[in-house]
């Protein structure tokens, strides 16, 4: 079961079922679970194009994802994997009632980018069974998979997600649970300075250009904070901020002011570039 149908959710209800997996994909609204098919058609669609699937993996992929807004239809799942917004107190009351609803033997994991997984799985019965598998964006072209062991987590557990990480196609890590894990420990600052220089009087074109052509990225550090959504670096480096108490991961307070001013990126149209919606 896939819980949060939203970019995250979508592409790993799409990477699970293309596996052969039966994915239960779970959200709020039918209106929400609506977009989610349309998200995934667009994702398919895209890679049928490129020559990735073919036309009967399509079908095949598309019958093997049943959409709902109950959680109990998950009640018999193997794996849970929540994918919803990125807040400790919406995740722990998700994992409360997961493990209510699910059956005692399943994994339960978050796909949080930096949240503890010893936090969330504390709320609930089976804190052994709690893992972190932080996938990155997109989901069907990205190949690493985070996989992030809490104090508590067994070693069974993290081999389970080791085993569907490999089925999904992904190459795995196993990162210690502190805030950012790997990737955004290292990555999340550098985005921030970026911001700084923005700040500071850089375009952000040659800020980007800078780092594509200097350091070899394949893409600027401007032009993926509006691909992951502005919000969602905040949210990031806030908590990078409060677990370490360390002044360099402050939030550049440009940032800050785009999130409020509802420049998330490409998702709302605007972020450091402007974006067709169409």
């Amino acid at each position: 079961m896939v819980v949060g149908a939203g970019l995250m959710g979508s592409g790993i209800a799409q990477v699970a079922a293309r596996a052969g997996f039966d994915v239960i994909l779970v959200d709020r609204t039918e209106a929400d679970l609506e977009r989610s098919r349309r998200q995934i058609e667009k994702s398919v669609a895209s890679m049928v194009k490129r020559g990735s699937y073919s036309e009967d993996e399509r079908e095949a992929l598309f019958s093997r994802i049943r959409p709902t807004t109950r959680l109990e239809e998950g009640a018999s799942a193997d794996l849970v994997i929540e994918a919803i917004p990125e807040k400790l107190d919406l995740k722990q009351a998700m994992f409360r009632r997961l493990d209510e609803v699910v059956k005692r033997e399943a994994v339960l994991a978050s796909n949080t980018s930096s949240l503890s997984i010893a936090a969330i799985g504390s709320v609930t019965g089976r804190p052994e069974q709690v893992v972190g598998m932080h996938f990155f964006s997109p989901v069907p072209i990205m190949k690493l998979l985070e996989i992030v062991r809490g104090i508590h987590t067994s070693e069974e557990t993290v081999r389970t997600a080791q085993a569907v990480g490999a089925r999904l196609g992904k190459e795995t890590v196993i990162a210690k649970d502190y805030p950012g894990f790997m990737v955004n420990r290292l990555l999340v600052p550098m985005m921030n300075e970026a911001v700084y220089l923005v700040m500071e009087g850089n375009d952000p074109e040659e800020v980007d250009r800078a780092m594509t052509l200097g350091a070899n990225h394949p893409i600027g550090p401007l032009r993926l904070i509006d691909q992951c959504g502005l919000d969602v670096t905040l949210f990031t480096l806030e908590s990078l901020y409060e677990g370490f108490g360390d002044s360099k991961h402050r939030p550049c307070p440009l940032l800050r002011r785009m999130v409020e001013a509802g420049m998330l990126g490409k998702k709302s149209g605007r972020g450091f570039y402007v974006y067709d919606q169409a």
